[in-house]
């Protein structure tokens, strides 16, 4: 099987999905930061594509990036400025050449992660 990566973002305070977030993915070398890709979730809180499909996939350290504050803001979450949450930066490795879904749980005033399938 070859790897790609996949996410999810759930809005865990109104129990829905989180349409519209921005997120980018980066590859980590050392302290050299490459940008992979950039997407937007839908309406199911996915991106209509893997961020990093199975022809792009390479085992190492890894940085999605996912901006948060637009969404908190526009779904009157956000509360005062500056935001607690505008950010997220989720760092993980991927060593073997499989499925990878990293989802994020958010709400206004904080974040999980875990390793999906």
């Amino acid at each position: 099987m070859t790897g790609y990566l996949t996410t999810h973002v759930l809005d865990t305070a109104r129990g829905l999905p989180a349409k519209g977030i921005a997120l980018k993915l980066y590859r980590l070398e050392g302290e050299t930061r490459t940008l992979l890709a950039q997407m937007v979730t839908n309406d199911d809180g996915r991106t209509e594509s893997p961020i990093l499909p199975a022809e792009d996939f390479a085992p190492g350290s890894y940085e999605l990036v996912f901006e948060v504050g637009a969404y908190l803001r526009a779904t009157g979450q956000a509360g005062a400025e500056p935001l607690f949450l505008d950010v997220v930066p989720l760092r993980f490795g991927m060593a073997e050449p499989t499925h990878y879904h990293v989802p994020l749980l958010l709400s206004a005033y904080g974040y999980s992660t875990y390793r999906g399938s």
